[in-house]
């Protein structure tokens, strides 16, 4: 039982991921990696490598043909040339160099996109444990990862050997012919190789990152009781929201009973629906709902109204519509004005404060009296 509670069946939630990530701890392929230099490589040789090769000797031919004009006796002169030359070689081989380190930056953000973690540089100490280090040397992820790096080799050095072999049958050839035709010809394959490792590694790549990210997932698995715990966490304790709603009701309550007894009228359905209304022609445009409720609380209503002798009327439909469509301490809509005005004007008439010559605004008293007077 406490096997199945503690088994880690549950998918991370986007919180637990977040928090992963916010730590530095993303699935990422070391393979994606190799493919995508393995990829910047095999341009920089195919295209670039020749016109390298050119510049470079057009840069070194003098030291090679002509080394008795060098001046190695003045030794400023010798530094200008030495800086000269390191200059000019640093910018023949910087945009091969640019080419590799936008390959390395382009193969992880293409992994795991933008994400820097500070917790990656503070020195962790565990990391230098002996202990530790021994039991990483032979856990299931340095084991997986030795089996992956003898599969590579023996694929991609199988590979090679089937290209290079046949190259190797007449060396005599080689010999013979001329140095530049032997250059273009190690050219060749070396772009070969280069290319049938990509293949290779696309598919071991592709693998791998698969591997990766479904490893990834399985560390971050989460038992039923941790998603509760961060559910509880996130949200809150069901039961102390439950709480904290029963209180918030409860004072919402007393406020709407104690606005009862300065209500004008009470609108009744009569036993299922109660609302209370407000309303004072000389500072108010329009009633205002200052209470309502059904059954416990209608009677609540009615009985406050009662006891402080608030006009008490019964009108069914006008109190469940009221009910529906007007929260406590909001204004009636206008579309509930004529008969809201006959059934305050009807009880202002009885407490003798409504004369015909002053209306309320937005609210023109008819003649009539409301059905059911209490």
């Amino acid at each position: 039982m406490s096997e199945d509670k503690d088994a880690k069946t549950e998918q991370p939630t986007g919180k637990r991921l977040n928090k992963a990530r916010g730590e530095g701890n993303v699935p990422m392929s070391q393979e994606i990696k190799s493919l995508v230099m393995l990829v910047a490589g095999l341009i920089v040789v195919g295209t670039l490598a020749p016109w390298v090769a050119k510049e470079l000797t057009g840069i070194l031919r003098s030291f090679i043909e002509r080394p008795e004009t060098i001046e190695v006796g003045d030794v400023e002169s010798l530094r200008r040339m030495i800086a000269q030359t390191a200059w000019r070689v640093g910018l023949l081989l910087a945009f091969p160099m640019f080419i590799f380190a936008a390959a390395a930056v382009a193969s992880t953000i293409g992994q795991i996109g933008f994400a820097f973690s500070a917790s990656k540089l503070v020195p962790n100490l565990s990391s230098i444990n002996p202990i530790d280090g021994f039991k990483q040397l032979f856990s299931m992820q340095s084991l997986v990862e030795a089996g992956k790096g003898l599969v590579k080799i023996f694929i991609i050095g199988a590979a090679i050997w089937m290209l290079i072999v046949p190259s190797l049958n007449h060396p005599d050839q080689i010999i013979d012919q001329d140095i530049r035709v032997t250059m273009k010809q190690i050219h060749w394959m070396i772009v070969m190789m280069l290319m049938v490792v990509v293949l290779i590694m696309t598919v071991l790549a592709a693998a791998d990152l698969v591997y990766q990210r479904w490893s990834h997932n399985e560390k971050l698995k989460m038992t039923k009781q941790e998603v509760k715990d961060e559910h509880k966490e996130s949200e809150g304790d069901p039961k102390i929201k439950g709480r904290i709603r029963a209180l918030r009701m409860e004072r919402h309550r007393k406020r709407m009973m104690a606005n009862v007894p300065k209500a004008t009228v009470v609108i009744t359905n009569p036993t299922h629906y109660a609302v209370a209304l407000r309303y004072d022609m000389e500072n108010m445009a329009a009633p205002v709902l200052v209470a309502k409720g059904v059954d416990y609380l209608a009677k609540r209503i009615r009985q406050i109204a009662e006891i402080h002798e608030v006009p008490i009327l019964e009108n069914p439909p006008l109190a469940r519509a009221l009910y529906a469509a007007v929260e406590v301490d909001q204004e009636i809509p206008e579309e509930h004005y004529k008969a809201v005005a006959e059934v305050i004007g009807y009880v202002m008439r009885l407490k003798g404060k409504f004369q015909p010559t002053k209306t309320p605004r937005q609210l023109p008293g008819e003649a009539g009296s409301p059905p059911g007077m209490i």
